[in-house]
């Protein structure tokens, strides 16, 4: 799409409801606009595909179906896709929008970030990814580009830890490796991020996503990608032949904890990672616990000057607020429910309070400092079962529902205190239909008491019933063919005088029988009308018409039937006169046999008057000679004999 084209868009309408407002950026596929939807007064951002790549089925067939699939993803930290269609034939979606920018921008501005921020982010990338992981779903094409930082609660984007992360564009590049065209072009704007065994073998799974994020981690503590070339082939190389280098090494600093996550995310090994996006997850928050304490730490022994080693013991020395968030002050979506971590011991080195009064405040049996220690006591016991229950008492394990009809489902969540919803249905092969075929949560998974579980019914095995396409074009039945997922073959062509030249005439397998996806149908085209025009020969002598046949380069069948005309005599053809018809084509010709033969009854010794009637009665002619009064005495041909309608019998009277 060329900037004018992408220009005229602005102020339109599309679908009667999304009026384009503004362009936001353009890419090497698409394009995003913000949009007023003006049914939900809201301000929504709208990508449409660039022409180039809307004449690709398969990547259309492909867009169209991972848009789907993200629809049904819900997750604070994933760019909400709200409907899709097409506009002038261009594919497009409707998606969240979210006020901010993107990290690139980010990166850009800043160059790199410090670890506090750079884990807050990569915390809420990891929680959106790892969602797309459990519903079955790879990003494939994790980025800083792809990665949206929205305005903080606090206010602007200043404040990066609590700023808000989504991140965009699950599937679409999934889309593209389906499609069959600018595959360089996708390498070419991945390959910093790209993981080693999509280089060697073009295989992507969730551990795919956990390389791409540990670059992009990389990237946020250094402000540069591990590896640069002036190839983008030799850069991709450079992933499947070097491990990534120690983030320190780069910058120095930074603690160790960051160098081993990263080792841990970028592994050339793919079964040496951490599984998903989830149990980076676990990892990054660890890292981001173990690093926020030791801070504290630092703080506090910073803050207690050697002077005061000799200080009144109940002095109180002051606190100083980590700038990594406790675990415990995350959003819920940031938290593992299932994460306990023990108490940290205090080091060899860690300050045990002033000398000179061991025990310090609460030493003794001053009954103040008692009623104290109970009420810091109570306090601690109150902050722990709260926290066991919000991060874990609150928690059961999801019922495995898969393989139950939707009665036993409902019956079974209902028994278990769960509320079920039932999403969007899908085809199997193996699974019957209205049995479910998958749960979000999955079986077992850690789950809010009284949660809700989305189920999957599956929709059996997918089957297209073969359409009507009799009366169409070549080009329209194709398309409507491949509507319902099905191939077109064009079998030979037939001649036809009712059917134009390039019109379908019919199919095989027949209208409305059940296929599988991807299977055959050979079409039988129209050639128009034969060139040669079959004569009318009815009532010409066979002789005629076999010359006339023969002179137009058909050939006569005949077939011989008792009939009043005279025998040779055409009385029908097949096909009728005026029909077209191919070269050495066979004309059916019925050729009359002439009338029945007569039996002649015998007239002798009759009066000849009588002989005469009953002579004209059988159909024959009669010659009197002599007296017509008298009686007949001879007849010829004689009696029994067999003649032919009208032949004329002589009868003798005297």
């Amino acid at each position: 799409m060329d900037t004018t084209i992408a220009d005229t868009l602005i102020g339109t309408t599309i679908d009667g409801r999304y009026r384009i407002t503004g362009r936001v950026a353009r890419g090497g596929m698409a394009t995003v606009y913000t949009a007023t939807d003006e049914r939900l007064e809201r301000t929504v951002a709208l990508k449409i595909i660039h022409p180039s790549q809307a004449t690709n089925v398969h990547f259309v067939d492909r867009f169209t179906d991972e848009a789907k699939t993200i629809a049904r993803l819900t997750h604070p930290n994933v760019v909400a896709v709200y409907d899709q269609g097409r506009h002038q034939g261009l594919p497009y979606l409707v998606m969240e929008y979210v006020q901010g920018r993107t990290l690139r921008e980010l990166l850009t501005q800043r160059r790199r970030l410090n670890p506090v921020e750079a884990l807050a982010i990569l915390e809420q990338m990891l929680s959106a990814i790892a969602a797309a992981h459990r519903a079955g779903l790879v990003h494939r094409d994790v980025k800083p580009e792809n990665v949206l930082v929205a305005e903080a609660p606090s206010g602007g984007i200043a404040n990066l830890v609590d700023s808000v992360v989504k991140v965009a564009d699950f599937g679409l590049a999934r889309a593209v490796e389906a499609s069959s065209t600018d595959d360089a072009g996708q390498l070419m704007a991945t390959v910093a991020y790209v993981a080693p065994e999509l280089v060697t073998d073009g295989h992507a799974d969730a551990r795919t996503d956990v390389y791409s994020a540990g670059i992009v981690l990389f990237e946020m503590l250094t402000g540069k990608v591990p590896f640069d070339g002036d190839e983008p082939v030799e850069v991709a190389w450079q992933h499947v032949d070097n491990d990534v280098p120690a983030p320190s090494g780069v910058v120095r600093g930074l603690p160790s904890a960051l160098d081993d996550l990263v080792a841990r995310a970028t592994r050339r090994d793919p079964g040496a990672r951490p599984t998903d996006a989830g149990a980076l997850l676990a990892e990054v928050q660890v890292v981001r616990d173990d690093l926020g304490a030791a801070s504290v730490e630092t703080a506090l022994l910073r803050q207690v000057p050697a002077r005061h080693a000799m200080a009144d013991p109940t002095t109180v020395v002051p606190a100083v607020t980590s700038t990594f968030p406790r675990t415990g002050d995350r959003p819920t979506w940031a938290r593992l429910p299932e994460q306990a971590r023990p108490p940290r011991r205090r080091g060899a080195g860690a300050p045990a309070g002033p000398p000179g009064r061991r025990g310090g405040l609460f030493q003794g049996g001053d009954p103040r400092r008692i009623a104290l220690l109970a009420a810091v006591a109570l306090m601690v016991l109150t902050v722990l079962g709260s926290t066991w229950w919000v991060t874990m008492g609150r928690y059961t394990d999801a019922p495995l529902l898969q393989n139950m009809t939707r009665p036993q489902a409902e019956q079974k969540a209902a028994q278990d205190g769960f509320k079920l919803v039932v999403g969007e249905g899908a085809f199997s092969e193996t699974v019957a239909k209205d049995v479910v075929l998958t749960q979000d949560p999955a079986g077992e998974e850690r789950l809010v008491r009284g949660g809700t579980i989305t189920v999957s019914l599956s929709l059996g095995p997918e089957r297209y019933p073969v359409p009507d396409v009799a009366g169409m074009e070549l080009a329209a039945a194709k398309g409507e063919l491949e509507q319902v997922k099905l191939k077109l073959k064009e079998g030979d062509g037939k001649y036809s005088d009712t059917v134009p030249e390039g019109v379908v005439i019919s199919t095989d397998p027949a209208v409305n029988t059940t296929l599988k996806p991807g299977a055959t149908v050979t079409v039988v085209v129209s050639k128009g009308r034969a060139p040669i025009t079959v004569p009318d020969l009815t009532g010409k002598n066979i002789n005629e018409a076999r010359s006339e046949l023969q002179r137009l380069g058909l050939a006569a069948v005949e077939s011989y039937k008792e009939n009043d005309k005279p025998a040779d005599t055409v009385i029908g053809q097949s096909p009728k006169p005026g029909t077209g018809v191919e070269k050495d084509a066979e004309i059916k010709l019925d050729v009359s046999k002439g009338p029945p033969l007569v039996t002649v009854p015998r007239v002798v010794d009759l009066p000849c008057q009588q002989a005469k009637q009953q002579l004209e009665g059988a159909n024959l002619r009669v010659r009197i000679d002599f007296n017509p009064n008298a009686i007949a005495r001879s007849q010829n041909p004689p009696e029994n004999t067999q003649v032919p309608p009208q032949t004329e019998v002589a009868i003798q009277c005297f």
